[in-house]
């Protein structure tokens, strides 16, 4: 009788397990287009532009980048001192610490105090915080060669971003710091 019991228990599992996992197929995730406006979830790096063979030439003359803000190429021979900058600092600069393994959080001029302290705590130590002119997101992330555009300061994909990238993998002078930099040509330094 014992035996009977578990041959029907097996059965059944048979028959109930491959049900359930291909009704779990159906249902369309992230990965298969569950999402019609192909934008990343709160916990995905799916949306990351990557841009590869990008040249690391010192330059002296202003660089016209094809990316806003721009994500490596030629730059200028100093770099910037890390932290958070009140006032839009040079791409060539900027672009100088990416090659260094930077991480340069930039966001409109208009976002409230409020959302820049947000960026700001969440900001690493070998890290730059700017506004930027004309940006194409509220808040765009950037590390030598890859790029996320952010909705808001709040935007979970933030977290990821500085988790993935900042130790420096995609640039050129990884294990270089931001610390010592020179100020923006402006005149102002970092004001944290």
């Amino acid at each position: 009788m014992l035996a009977a019991v578990a041959a029907v228990v097996v059965l059944a599992a048979a028959i109930v397990v491959p049900l359930v996992m291909l009704d779990g197929e159906d249902e369309p995730g992230p990965s298969a287009g569950g999402d019609p406006a192909g934008s990343a979830g709160p916990s995905d790096l799916s949306a990351v532009e990557a841009y590869d063979d990008l040249p690391t030439t010192h330059v002296e003359e202003p660089v016209d980048y094809e990316q806003v803000p721009p994500v490596g190429g030629a730059h200028d021979a100093e770099w910037l001192d890390c932290g958070v900058y009140d006032e839009p600092v040079p791409d060539e600069n900027a672009v100088h610490d990416l090659e260094h393994g930077t991480v340069w959080i930039t966001h409109a001029p208009d976002l409230p105090a409020e959302d820049v302290e947000t960026l700001a705590d969440q900001l690493p130590q070998n890290g730059i915080l700017s506004p930027y002119d004309d940006l194409p997101a509220p808040v765009v992330v950037t590390v030598w060669g890859r790029q996320l555009q952010l909705t808001a300061a709040d935007d979970p994909r933030l977290a990821l971003f500085v988790q993935e990238f900042q130790d420096g993998v995609t640039a050129p002078e990884p294990m270089a710091s931001c610390a010592g930099g020179t100020a923006s040509a402006d005149g102002g330094g970092p004001s944290a």
